[in-house]
Parts: C-alpha cells; sequence; structure tokens
C-alpha cells in the first residue's frame, strides 16, 4: 500500500480547491434555487399558477418545459451577474496591478541577457 502517494493525491491544491468549489456550487445552487421559487411565486401571482405546468398548445402540455426554461433563465442571470461579472472584474484588477508578473520567467531572463549585451557592446 503505497501511503504517500495518496498522500500526494489528497494533499494536491487542484483536489481541494475542487471540493471546495463543489461545496461552495451545491450551497449556492440550494441559494439560486430557493430565488427562483421566490420568482416564481410572483409570476405565479400574475398567471394564478405558481408554474406554468397547466399551459397547453394544441393539446400539449408545454408548461412544463415554459417552467424549465424559465428557471434556468434565472440561474443564468443569477451566476452571470453575481458569479461571472465579479469574477471578471477581479481578475482584470489583479491582472493589471502588476503587468511585470505576467512575463514568463524566460522572457524575464532573456531580456536581462539582451540588456547585458547591449551594455557590454557599448563599452567595447
Amino acid at each position: 500500500m503505497d501511503l504517500k502517494g495518496f498522500k500526494e493525491f489528497v494533499l494536491k491544491g487542484n483536489l481541494v480547491e475542487l471540493a471546495v468549489a463543489f461545496i461552495m456550487a451545491t450551497a449556492f445552487g440550494t441559494v439560486v434555487s430557493t430565488f427562483t421559487d421566490v420568482l416564481m411565486g410572483f409570476i405565479g401571482k400574475v398567471f394564478d399558477e405558481p408554474n406554468f405546468d397547466g399551459v397547453q398548445l394544441a393539446d400539449v402540455y408545454v408548461g412544463p418545459f415554459l417552467t424549465a426554461l424559465v428557471s434556468f433563465l434565472i440561474l443564468a442571470a443569477v451566476v452571470y451577474y453575481f458569479v461571472v461579472t465579479p469574477y471578471n472584474m477581479a481578475k482584470a484588477k489583479f491582472m493589471a496591478e502588476d503587468p511585470a508578473e505576467a512575463k514568463p520567467d524566460e522572457v524575464v531572463l532573456l531580456e536581462e541577457i539582451r540588456n547585458l549585451l547591449a551594455q557590454r557592446g557599448g563599452q567595447a
């Protein structure tokens, strides 16, 4: 039994980040689901039903599809405005703070070599 390999696997940063993301997504899913129920309640006040399940077109029930579609659109809007937009803004802010760190180590090293060669050439 290889406990060292198992320990390395469990303690990898990506695995821990994935576990945290899963837990947060589960909790966030509950919040969004409840928010969707609240909005569907308001829709129910307008249409006298809490969802569209009773809607028919040519004797075909399209209501469950409409309910799922509205729920999806609410979920997409919440995720976009409360997760994606703030993440992109924070990412842009942190990426713009220090553009020197954005360069790979190889590029920095090559620039230093270029500068040293330029200085040496100017002295000769």
